[in-house]
């Protein structure tokens, strides 16, 4: 899932510009049906389990590696056997692009 958004690079956003409305974020999130959106449609976020804590302490470091790679950074929470990754773009305190393509990346790593 998500093979378009896979293959896009994020496009640094400077503010200025309006969030996705949640009907555009619902036509984004079709391709990623894994991922929820929360917060009235201005967070994207996903639950990824693994069988202890080290597996789940790795997939962290390699979406903290996406991260920097593509210059946009998730909000991260994990512990024993999970993870939870939330995107939205802090600038413009809601959902652009990026967040969708680094979802359907982000996914690829589990």
């Amino acid at each position: 899932m998500g093979g378009d958004l896979v293959d896009k690079s994020c496009v640094p956003c400077r503010g200025g510009i309006p969030p996705l409305s949640e009907a555009q974020a619902q036509v984004l999130l079709q391709q990623i049906p894994e991922w929820s959106l929360g917060d009235g449609g201005r967070r994207l976020s996903r639950r990824f389990d693994f069988p202890d804590f080290r597996r789940a302490m790795e997939f962290v470091c390699r979406v903290g590696e996406l991260a920097e790679a593509e210059g946009h950074h998730p909000d991260v929470h994990f512990g024993w056997g999970w993870a939870e990754i939330v995107w939205y773009t802090h600038k413009i305190g809601g959902l652009h692009d990026n967040d969708f393509i680094m979802a359907a990346k982000t996914g690829r790593l589990s």
